[in-house]
């Protein structure tokens, strides 16, 4: 992940050492081939409760005009009253990088299937700083997530946004070569 403060050197990454920004997220997965990203805004009819939230979607025409119902990644900036509060995401200066990484990529961070989290919610603190942990909402559809991404979490983090870009692709040819 190219993030303030890292440097690349002979084609490998230092370790990074601070905190990840929202920018540096958004940087690096809009780095990544054919995607769309859209930020949510009262300019694009987006509910209000989203608005500055960032979505991710595999897009190969490059236009926006037929993305996929779902986004592979998204970027958080606050609670979502009586839905998504387990993060406490309204603290000033946090946010949350949520990453669709499928029930195999989930059940090979956790040893459990994504359907079977419910059995596991309260093993996991939801609010942690820097630890992927299981989406608190999403989990069962295979979505994980880092609240304020940073030294523990970058390089695992661009990883799994890396693998979730390509589900995303690979879901997309499947989809058009179906027809």
């Amino acid at each position: 992940m190219r993030l303030r403060g890292d440097a690349v050197t002979r084609g490998r990454r230092r370790a990074h050492h601070g905190p990840v920004t929202e920018d540096d997220v958004r940087e690096l997965v809009c780095g990544l081939p054919e995607v769309w990203a859209v930020t949510a805004s009262e300019d694009i009819g987006a509910p209000e409760v989203a608005w500055g939230d960032s979505f991710f979607y595999y897009d190969p025409s490059g236009r926006g005009a037929d993305l996929p119902p779902q986004p592979f990644a998204t970027l958080v900036t606050k609670d979502y009253p009586d839905f998504d509060t387990a993060s406490n995401l309204n603290r000033p200066g946090v946010f949350r990088v949520n990453v669709a990484i499928g029930r195999a990529g989930f059940e090979s961070l956790f040893g459990y299937s994504p359907t079977a989290h419910a059995e596991h919610y309260a093993d996991h603190d939801y609010a942690v700083l820097d630890r992927v942990v299981p989406h608190p909402v999403y989990a069962a559809q295979g979505w994980v997530c880092v609240v304020n991404p940073g030294p523990q979490t970058a390089a695992e983090l661009e990883s799994l946004l890396r693998r979730a870009h390509a589900l995303a692709a690979e879901r997309h040819h499947r989809r058009t070569s179906l027809g």
